[in-house]
């Protein structure tokens, strides 16, 4: 519990100053770059190593997020989890990325996130191989969600894990919550029912 708390006072602080930790993200590159002119113009590789276009996901509204297994927020995955849960069968879906860029705090293989993440969090939303979401080794995908051209409003560098996304069903960033934001949120809930498709 200490070492928890430890570690989100340590977010807390990175988050209000901008510091990030090593930036030793893993993982292929997608095939748009910054071109692209939405998250469908990328694709990704799963934790299982199968190739999946985020434009398999248009029509849908889509959660992104970064996600680590040894950080403060790890706990944030059944907040996640749930509310897929509640809205996957109106066209929600969470879209999640572990990275290692803060205080290496997602330092296992594919295949160990993969099993921390289903034994420990019964998560049944997709979770990809891992990526750098910050520094000179960011994903393309991270780079399109952080300009400040593709999101208007919603750039900006990645602070800690489990920073989120909202994408509307067209592939437009319509909203982003900080890391410290949990899923059960009043303002997440509020932004999902004003986004679901139609």
């Amino acid at each position: 519990m200490l070492t928890m708390k430890i570690c989100m006072l340590i977010a807390s602080v990175a988050m209000m100053a901008g510091i990030s930790g090593c930036a030793n993200g893993t993982g292929g590159r997608g095939e748009a770059d910054m071109n692209a002119t939405s998250i469908h113009d990328f694709t990704m590789t799963d934790i299982n190593g199968k190739a999946v276009s985020l434009a398999d996901f248009k029509g849908k509204l889509v959660m992104i997020v970064n996600v680590a297994s040894k950080c403060g927020f790890t706990p944030q995955y059944a907040g996640l989890q749930k509310l897929y849960d509640t809205y996957k069968d109106r066209g929600f879906v969470i879209l999640a990325f572990p990275a290692n860029n803060f205080l290496s705090q997602e330092p296992g293989t594919d295949g160990e996130i993969a099993g921390f993440c289903r034994l420990t969090y019964g998560v049944t939303f997709p979770v990809f191989s891992k990526i750098s979401v910050k520094g000179g080794d960011m994903h393309p995908l991270y780079r399109y969600l952080t300009a400040d051209t593709a999101g208007r409003e919603f750039g900006g560098s990645i602070k800690w894990n489990f920073a989120k996304f909202l994408i509307a069903p067209d592939g437009r960033i319509v909203d982003r919550f900080a890391p410290i934001t949990k899923p059960e949120s009043g303002r997440i809930i509020k932004a999902i029912e004003a986004h679901m498709p139609r």
